[in-house]
């Protein structure tokens, strides 16, 4: 059985849902299709529940109001049969008559994870009634069912395995099974969220449960490229990395995966496939256990990064003087993604500026606080690249005239990690695409 999952603008337009459904009904295994809210929707929805934090309930019957128009829209175009028009009718006005409901109720955290649910639960709906329409014989698999989450937000990947092991079983005569990703239940049993990458999670728990042959994620790109097409005029796709490669490229920088979203995948050694919807035929990216050999294999960009740098002459050299440094960061749950030191100071980076004047505060004890705002971390990623022979020369000579705040090098053998100013982001991966990859 294979994992097939498709994001918000591959089920964006009606005409997107019906190719997928093509796509779907092309495989020859049984498949379990994962999918995202309709593009748009989510942000509708947070908009939707900010409006209604704040007690202003007309801008948020507006933009109910607002939303339901589009979905209205939509089925006029998915669907054509006057029994299938009638069923999806139907499901959207239960959808916005539970939007409108929660008008007159007392906003809270719950009621905000039930919002945000209402996105996952439509697609689904939509899709499973397109489906009937063609006569496809398929299962709707509720995931409030069976995927669920701790008391620490973590998946309970074993109750999810034996959960919908059993719902599998129940409909063993069926090849088509079609759930909500991003979506669960946490330990209360309220509806809640993955967070962590939402739905492709949500498809690497899954193949990781049932122990799929493949979990493939098919978005509006053809597959991780080398470098950020939308900074760089050619990049190409890159075939095959290692989970390892690909958890470097996601975490600095490369949109198409969240870092987290294929651990499950990674850790049951189920192989992971990056697709186009609407190029299926492109070969796209292989994620698997091992690389595709040495060197160089793509460069990614993490944006709005902080660096802080503490001088002190007097306590640097002290024993557990980092150890105290780094317990401020633990404080106020903020992770340190570069580090370097020398011998009066060390400097580090953060990307999330919600608690800095607490940390610089607590900081300032230590020595003289410096910091830099707008920075860009740029990782060039590949297969034990700290290893390979003339990787570091091929590197800086590539990088000549910009200035470089941080190196981190050594720390991981598959990255290789520069500090710039962020105005020089598009000139670095400029220059690294024509000095790394010969590409222009």
């Amino acid at each position: 059985m294979k994992i097939m999952k498709f994001g918000g603008t591959s089920v964006g337009k009606p005409e997107r849902m019906h190719h997928i459904a093509g796509l779907v009904t092309k495989e020859t295994e049984p498949v379990i299709v994962v999918l995202s809210a309709l593009s748009g929707t989510t942000n509708a929805l947070v908009e939707i529940g900010d409006f209604i934090s704040k007690g202003e309930r007309s801008a948020a019957r507006q933009a109910i109001d607002k939303l339901e128009a589009h979905y209205q829209d939509f089925i006029s175009k998915l669907v054509s049969k006057p029994a299938q028009v009638a069923k999806a009718k139907s499901v959207i006005a239960e959808h916005f008559e539970f939007l409108n409901i929660i008008l007159r109720i007392s906003f809270s955290e719950a009621l905000s994870k039930d919002i945000l649910a209402q996105g996952e639960l439509l697609s689904t709906k939509l899709f499973a009634i397109y489906l009937e329409e063609k006569g496809i014989s398929h299962v709707l698999l509720p995931a409030l069912e069976f995927m669920s989450i701790d008391v620490n937000d973590e998946p309970q990947i074993g109750s999810i395995k034996v959960k919908l092991t059993q719902l599998l079983q129940q409909n063993n005569d069926k090849k088509i099974f079609v759930t909500q990703g991003y979506i669960c239940r946490n330990a209360r049993g309220e509806v809640d969220n993955l967070k962590r990458g939402g739905s492709d999670y949500t498809a690497s728990l899954v193949a990781a449960a049932i122990e799929a042959s493949v979990c493939e994620i098919w978005t509006d790109i053809d597959g991780m490229h080398n470098n950020d097409p939308r900074m760089v005029k050619k990049t190409v796709p890159v075939e095959q990395l290692s989970f390892d490669e690909a958890a470097e490229l996601a975490y600095f920088g490369a949109k198409i995966l969240h870092p987290a979203s294929i651990w499950p995948a990674q850790q049951y050694k189920i192989p992971v496939k990056l697709l186009n919807t609407m190029q299926p035929e492109a070969k796209g990216t292989l994620i698997t256990q091992q690389a595709d050999g040495v060197g160089v294999k793509a460069v990614a960009a993490k944006d709005n990064i902080i660096a802080i740098r503490i001088k002190s002459s007097r306590m640097l050299l002290a024993y557990g003087f980092l150890r105290k440094t780094f317990e401020v960061f633990e404080k106020y749950k903020t992770p340190v993604d570069m580090v370097t030191t020398s011998e009066v100071a060390v400097s580090l980076t953060i990307d999330n500026a919600t608690n800095l004047k607490s940390i610089l505060k607590e900081l300032e004890p230590f020595g003289t606080v410096e910091v830099d705002e707008n920075q860009t971390i740029i990782s060039v990623v590949g297969h034990e690249i700290a290893q390979t022979s003339n990787i570091v020369k091929k590197l800086f000579e590539s990088i000549l005239k910009v200035p470089v705040r941080m190196v981190s090098y050594g720390g991981s053998p598959h990255n290789i990690s520069l500090l710039v100013p962020a105005e020089y982001k598009t000139q670095i991966l400029q220059q690294l695409n024509k000095g790394m990859f010969g590409l222009e």
